[in-house]
């Protein structure tokens, strides 16, 4: 009987082993895997994050937030392709667009602001955000839309592949970015009314945050045939006037400004399907300090102007 029990326990005792060798070699195999992981995006690789971690990422979910003022027919096009695009690279996504309805100019931060807000503050369960400009399409299928790890953001629009911006501290166009980070670094300045020069702070924030920038590599095509630009400039002109004090204000780094004192009033909310994709649209009146930012509205730059001029006669 004593022979028995002996056998016993030494069987179990080999079991044992074997099940912790099993586990050490687990351990060790994830640990190298995890450490290629890094050392890959610290070089700039082409890091394909489903693939190296899908087991980490793949549950997370994206909200697309697309700052919108008067540009439906791109729209109708853009909501369509980027569902069939996530769709393939298996992303779990909704699509919010930030709809600027007040009489200001276009104030591209200010609506993500306000779109995080509104996210974060509803039922819907994001993990990290897209800033998409809704004129740019995605075609080449490596461009990873997946998760990107904490302190870091994947700039998708990168300068080697974006059709117009290829100067190296350009993070404009589609930028992914972790809500976690997005809140650390106090979202986007509020003070850029009209277009440009906003994603250029923005780049300031992330480096003196130490925030990495991965830019997808190695890919097949270039700044003609990564994306599609679907924006005619003859028809839709950019709003690049300066009135004011604005060229010398908005060539800074904003200190006072961002998500923590965003100004906006929701107007209306409204559940689309657009070809069959649902899109919900968030009809934003965003408020404007006149004291701290009159470039808000350059026409009334003009009538003070006029006056004064008159005044002076």
């Amino acid at each position: 009987m004593l022979k028995k029990i002996n056998t016993y326990l030494t069987i179990m005792m080999f079991k044992a082993k074997i099940l912790l060798i099993g586990i050490i070699l687990t351990l060790v195999i994830t640990l190298l895997l995890s450490l290629l992981y890094v050392r890959e995006l610290e070089n700039g690789g082409n890091l394909r994050l489903k693939e190296q971690a899908s087991f980490v990422f793949k549950g997370n979910k994206l909200g697309i937030i697309i700052p919108f003022k008067e540009r439906f027919d791109e729209l109708l096009e853009f909501v369509p392709h980027i569902n069939s695009f996530l769709k393939n690279q298996d992303v779990l996504h909704e699509i919010f667009v930030i709809n600027q309805v007040d009489q200001y100019r276009f104030n591209r931060g200010s609506l993500i602001n306000a779109g995080f807000k509104e996210i974060m503050s509803s039922n819907n369960v994001i993990d990290y955000i897209a800033m998409h400009d809704v004129d740019l399409l995605p075609l080449n299928p490596a461009l990873d839309y997946h998760y990107p790890p904490t302190g870091h953001v994947n700039h998708i629009a990168a300068p080697h592949l974006h059709p117009r911006y290829h100067y190296a501290s350009f993070v404009g166009g589609i930028l992914l970015i972790t809500k976690e980070d997005f809140i650390q670094i106090d979202g986007l300045s509020n003070n850029y009314w009209g277009w440009g020069l906003e994603d250029d702070e923005f780049y300031l924030r992330l480096k003196e945050a130490k925030i990495g920038i991965h830019r997808p590599g190695n890919l097949t095509t270039g700044i003609s045939n990564t994306f599609r630009h679907n924006h005619d400039r003859t028809v839709r002109k950019r709003d690049m006037t300066k009135c004011y004090n604005q060229r010398e204000v908005t060539r800074k780094r904003d200190r006072h400004t961002g998500l923590h004192n965003i100004n906006y009033f929701v107007k209306k909310k409204h559940e689309l399907l657009i070809d069959g994709v649902p899109t919900l649209v968030l009809d934003i009146e965003l408020k404007c300090n006149k004291t701290l930012t009159p470039w808000c509205l350059c026409s009334e730059y003009g009538v003070k102007n006029t006056k004064n001029l008159k005044k002076g006669k």
